[in-house]
């Protein structure tokens, strides 16, 4: 009888965000994986540091974070092969993933890789965007209004469209493309309606306006924009 292989989401940074489910599968592991940027410190592991046993095995998944995505996914093979060898051992492997698995969450590539040899259970987590709304207390949609999320790497004409539609826009990845982002949602007359939050629920949160941002952003920012559509932004007297 082979393992079970868990992709836990743990949210966007602050421990006390990791769901009951997740805090007892991380607790009772005897391998959990994670990933780290390579040569340097794993986000996911140190979010769940206080759950992880001392005795538990420890896969560390060392991703290189370049535009070539040749490295990263040997990465993900080598992974794979040494969490499916665990797994094959009759061992359950809890697998740390920042955020949640699914939304946009580095674990989407280990389960292509695993999912039709072993069985897998997904433990949702909270999402960066709804901790980034929460910090600044801006609603993201209601009623019938379409929200939309856009990676920051997007080139200028695919984001203008987007947001052009969208009655909410949710902009990710935001890091280097900060000045790009900011001078295209001005250009749209949309930089008043647009909020900027940088390490949602870390130490380290900052949340403002806009045009109020650093012209440097951290890889964990984001944008959002609220174009106030629906009567919950005026209530009736």
């Amino acid at each position: 009888m082979t393992g079970t292989l868990y992709g836990v989401g743990l949210g966007p940074g602050d421990p006390d965000l990791i769901t009951r489910r997740a805090a007892r599968l991380i607790e009772g592991a005897a391998v959990v994986a994670y990933p780290s940027l390579a040569g340097g410190d794993s986000l996911a592991r140190a979010i769940a540091a206080d759950l992880i046993p001392e005795d538990a095995r420890e896969i560390r998944i060392d991703v290189p974070m370049t535009t070539d995505r040749a490295p990263a996914q040997a990465a993900y093979d080598t992974a794979a092969a040494e969490i499916a060898a665990a797994l094959d051992a009759g061992t359950d492997v809890v697998c740390l993933c920042e955020g949640d698995p699914f939304f946009y969450g580095s674990f989407m590539y280990l389960f292509a890789r695993l999912r039709d040899a072993h069985r897998v259970e997904i433990v949702p987590g909270v999402t960066s965007v709804t901790a980034c709304a929460a910090a600044a207390a801006l609603p993201l949609a209601a009623r019938n209004e379409v929200m939309t999320v856009l990676p920051g790497p997007l080139p200028d004409g695919a984001l203008r469209a987007h947001l052009r539609a969208a009655d909410t826009v949710v902009c990710m990845k935001v890091g280097r493309h900060l000045p790009r982002l900011r001078a295209l949602l001005e250009a749209e007359g949309l930089l008043a309606s647009a909020t900027y939050v940088e390490r949602a629920t870390l130490g380290a949160e900052r949340v403002m306006p806009l045009a109020d941002a650093p012209e440097a952003a951290p890889y964990f920012s984001m944008i959002l924009i609220a174009k106030g559509a629906d009567p919950w932004l005026t209530p009736s007297p």
